[in-house]
Parts: structure tokens; C-alpha cells; sequence
């Protein structure tokens, strides 16, 4: 006998993701071969949706970031949709890794949409990406250092961390949530820095570390959300005082109008 779905009241649950890119000045063995098609790119790119945590066997050389957990069993595809000078610019993805691999000069926005499992009866939900083939400069720096340099400096990195969550899922749906615990963040960074401070310290020689994000990551951004949210509600205070101000005045102009008239 199916169970029925029923909606679990009062409760929430979350998965932590990333979604961004990582890029890399072309080798010389790879603009030969994209001599004929494509001689005016520069960068190779992978724009991608992942799980949070890297995974604690990888490979130290290895500039991956996140992918811990395959988050196929609650995303159905995820479609990226690039710049439409790209043959085919939407993308379709059903199955991970929710990535794709390309090639190219410019920076431009993409649009990355998630669609859930059926089972999950949530909406699919929007991110937009920009996408960063050029390391952040140190001051006195380029904007957009020389291809010589910039392959020193190693691949660039673009990560943003969120969380997916959802309110009052069904009992069906939060079983299979419960069955796949996402990988815990490490606690401290086995990286060389994160994404975040690294063009925001503006240390040369960081800027080719790959990134991982941790729990401390994790409590600082909640920070900054809790900071935003008491900053807006102040703001909203403050204008309904001012409001409240100029209605008054309102009604005393009023007045005045009216017993001069």
C-alpha cells in the first residue's frame, strides 16, 4: 500500500550549494586546435551547480570546488543559459555533474535555472551567474592582465554559496531528503584562501588557490544575512517615521489652506 502525501507542517529542511565557474588561459596545444573555428578565444570555462563540500579524499592538486554529493536525487536538470553568440545557448542538463564546459573571450551574465524532482512539487527556482575568466587585480594592476600573466596566476575561480530550502515538503520528498545527509563543510579550510578574500586582499599570489568553502564561511554568511535583514528593517523604521512626519505636515498645510480659505 503507497503512502499518502501529506505536507509536513512546521518544518524546513536545506541542502547547501554552489554554483559558479572556474576558468583557465588556453593552452598553446588548445588554441592550435581552435585555430580554424574559434581563433579569437582566450579561456576554457565550467559553469556548474554542485553540492557545497569538497570531498575530503580529492586529489590536493585538484582544482575542484565542492561536488562532494551527487544532488541527483532531488534536482531534475539544471539549465544554463549562455550568450547567444554560443551555438545551442540553453543547455539542458539531467544528470550530474550539472556542468558545462566551454570555451571563449568575454565575460557575460548566465542564467542558471534548477527544476526539481517531481516527487518534490517545488517550482524551479533562478540564479544568474557572471561569468569570470580574469583574476581580480591588485591595486596598481590591469584590469585584465596579459594572457602571460594571468597563466601564472592559475585558474580563476567564481563561487557563490546558497542554500535550497524547503518550507513544508512532503512526507515522500523529506524521506528521500533524509536519506542523502549532505556532507558536512570542513571546519577549517584545507585550501590556500578563500574565493571571497582572495580579490579582496588582493594577494598576487593567492589568486591561483582553489577555494573551499567551510563552516566558518558558512556562519559568516549567515552574519551577513542577519546584519542585511536588521539594516533593511531599520531603514524600514525610519521611513515610516519620515512618512508619518510628512502626513502630518500634510494635515496642517490642509488645515492652514482651509481656514484661509
Amino acid at each position: 500500500m503507497s503512502v499518502p502525501r501529506e505536507r509536513m507542517k512546521n518544518l524546513s529542511i536545506h541542502r547547501p550549494i554552489i554554483y559558479g565557474n572556474v576558468a583557465s588561459v588556453l593552452t598553446p596545444k588548445q588554441r592550435e586546435q581552435l585555430a580554424a573555428t574559434a581563433p579569437d578565444h582566450t579561456h576554457t570555462w565550467t559553469v556548474a551547480v554542485r553540492s557545497a563540500a569538497t570531498a575530503a579524499d580529492q586529489d590536493p592538486e585538484s582544482t575542484m570546488v565542492g561536488g562532494a554529493d551527487d544532488l541527483g536525487y532531488f534536482i531534475k536538470r539544471v539549465t544554463f543559459k549562455l550568450h547567444e553568440t554560443y551555438a545551442n545557448p540553453v543547455r539542458n542538463i539531467d544528470r550530474p555533474p550539472f556542468e558545462v564546459t566551454e570555451t571563449g573571450w568575454g565575460e557575460f551574465e548566465i542564467q542558471i535555472k534548477i527544476t526539481f524532482v517531481a516527487d518534490a512539487a517545488e517550482k524551479p527556482i533562478t540564479f544568474y551567474h557572471h561569468l569570470k575568466l580574469h583574476p581580480w587585480p591588485a591595486p596598481g594592476e590591469p584590469e585584465i592582465p596579459p594572457l602571460d600573466v594571468a597563466v601564472k596566476l592559475g585558474p580563476v575561480h567564481s563561487w557563490q554559496y546558497d542554500e535550497l530550502v524547503f518550507n513544508e515538503p512532503f512526507n515522500t520528498f523529506l524521506d528521500t531528503l533524509t536519506k542523502h545527509p549532505p556532507t558536512p563543510l570542513v571546519k577549517i579550510r584545507r585550501k590556500p584562501v578563500p574565493f571571497h578574500l582572495a580579490h579582496m586582499q588582493g594577494l598576487a599570489a593567492s589568486r591561483g588557490g582553489t577555494p573551499e568553502f567551510t563552516q566558518q564561511m558558512e556562519r559568516e554568511e549567515a552574519d551577513r544575512l542577519e546584519d542585511a535583514q536588521r539594516n533593511l528593517l531599520a531603514d524600514e523604521d525610519k521611513w515610516k517615521l519620515r512618512l508619518i512626519e510628512k502626513e502630518r505636515e500634510l494635515e496642517q498645510l490642509k488645515r492652514l489652506v482651509e481656514e484661509r480659505g
